[in-house]
């Protein structure tokens, strides 16, 4: 598995980290057993970047990590990088959420569930865009990291505003922001500014929910408790974290598109996830897997080769003329 710098933190991660949502809820069932065979076989092929979010599965997804990170040897678990989020927990919930005490009550709960005194980075979940421009959520975190509770901290936003107003914090850690070939605007708006901060980029929803799998057809269907399900149009919360913004049959249409520009040897999945580890204001892409296949597949796109500039160009004017005007939701 191939590394990146991950921004100011003097850490290096693997290029392919591994998106844990699924592993909590919201992506039909995954057992306990599963989920940590999925979390070992992702270590197993060199995964170090593992992200969470308190909020994911009521905490059942941090606690899993956490059960995972004591059958790790010492000299393994130094390589490990946890990052999770807050934001969106309740108790107490918004508003009270954006609170001094309440960003600490978060963390602490955060640590109990990973059963460590230290989270490598935390990042505002998805917070209120105003509430970022105040700013002292920001002050709250950095007493957090000055008491030694997290590493650093970041901010998991769904447009590029939102990604510039937290870029105006000066030791702003991270930036997790959706990005996939189906949704390449923070390329022109985001990229620069990010590399010049040295702001770390993660990258969730590389396969756009599914629909870079390429599997899908306009006859799948998703379990009650899965949001490809219950958002697809945007019903629970921002549409942009289901297919990417994109109306499903529409997305499955588009993946179908992009079938005959896949290279002979790769899988769709395998384009998608290269494209985005071709550029290098990205530092660590996150995946999900559901199960140990999954993991490593996924993993295995850090060996790929890069994408020749011809492709690029052709997955450019792709996206231009028949994508973009079909992604709804903050971008």
């Amino acid at each position: 598995m191939n590394t990146r710098n991950f921004g100011s933190t003097g850490r290096s991660v693997s290029e392919i980290g591994l998106g844990t949502w699924q592993l909590g809820a919201n992506w039909g069932e995954v057992s306990d057993e599963t989920a940590l065979a999925t979390l070992r076989a992702a270590d197993q092929a060199g995964t170090s970047f593992f992200d969470t979010a308190d909020v994911y599965g009521m905490g059942r997804s941090e606690t899993l990590i956490g059960k995972f990170l004591k059958e790790l040897a010492p000299s393994s678990r130094s390589n490990v990088f946890i990052a999770t989020k807050l934001g969106r927990f309740s108790p107490p919930g918004w508003p009270e959420n954006f609170t001094r005490a309440a960003v600490r009550q978060h963390t602490e709960a955060s640590l109990r569930r990973l059963d460590i005194e230290r989270v490598d980075l935390t990042q505002l979940h998805c917070v209120p865009p105003e509430i970022m421009a105040q700013g002292e959520i920001f002050e709250w975190l950095r007493e957090l990291k000055r008491e030694g509770k997290i590493g650093a901290f970041g901010a998991s936003v769904e447009s590029m505003d939102e990604a510039h107003v937290c870029l105006r914090q000066p030791d702003l850690a991270a930036l997790q922001i959706i990005f996939n070939i189906f949704r390449q605007k923070s390329i022109h708006t985001l990229f620069a500014a990010a590399k010049k901060q040295n702001v770390a980029l993660i990258v969730r929803l590389p396969l756009a929910s599914g629909l870079l799998g390429g599997k899908m057809t306009t006859a799948t269907t998703f379990p009650a408790s899965d949001h490809r399900n219950f958002n697809a149009d945007g019903q629970k919360f921002n549409v942009g974290e289901t297919f990417a913004g994109l109306p499903f049959v529409k997305g499955v249409a588009l993946a179908d598109a992009l079938k005959p520009l896949v290279p002979a040897g790769l899988t769709l999945p395998e384009l998608a996830l290269r494209w985005c580890l071709d550029f290098d204001a990205v530092s660590v892409v996150i995946p999900g897997a559901k199960n140990p296949d999954q993991a490593r597949a996924n993993a295995r796109a850090a060996a790929l080769p890069a994408l020749s500039p011809a492709l690029h160009a052709q997955l450019t004017e792709f996206y231009t003329r028949e994508v973009a005007a079909h992604i709804r939701g903050p971008y």
